[in-house]
């Protein structure tokens, strides 16, 4: 599977901008925060909440991403909602098979925390909130450290 696109500002503050692969008419997210939606639950809306904290703190917090942060909060809700379940009920159960055996076999709740967990990851590395996606990027300075401010 081929690597995803990167949004022209990553490659501006990795340094690997080309003017020559360059879209010009890339959108650009509009700055601000995110309102939560009403159909995620409280916990949901709380990691929600979390979420643009985070990014807001980070400088990249943008209202059009509303959608994907959503996604994000709702999966990571789903991942302690399944991790309760195991730790209640354990990771496997006991069956009897088509034979009259005993199996033993894993929970549904294991493979769909595995699942959320997987997608929940994917959402953080596109928001840039793992180490790994934090450490391909460079900030930068902030707007308001502009030296030629006290000039203008």
């Amino acid at each position: 599977m081929a690597n995803p696109k990167k949004p022209t500002h990553l490659k501006a503050v990795q340094g690997t901008w080309r003017r020559d692969r360059d879209n010009s008419a890339e959108p650009h997210a509009n700055p601000g925060i995110a309102s939560c939606p009403e159909w995620l639950s409280a916990r949901a809306a709380e990691l929600f909440f979390q979420l643009t904290a985070t990014l807001l703190g980070m400088g990249i917090a943008s209202p059009d991403d509303q959608a994907a942060l959503a996604m994000l909060a709702s999966r990571l809700e789903e991942v302690e909602l399944m991790t309760a379940a195991i730790e209640d009920g354990g990771r496997v159960y006991e069956t009897v098979g088509a034979g009259g055996s005993m199996m033993v076999r894993a929970r549904p709740e294991v493979a769909m925390r595995n699942e959320a967990m997987r997608h929940a990851q994917s959402l953080l590395g596109e928001f840039g909130l793992t180490p790994a996606a934090r450490s391909k990027v460079s900030a930068g300075k902030p707007a308001d450290s502009n030296p030629f401010k006290a000039f203008g």
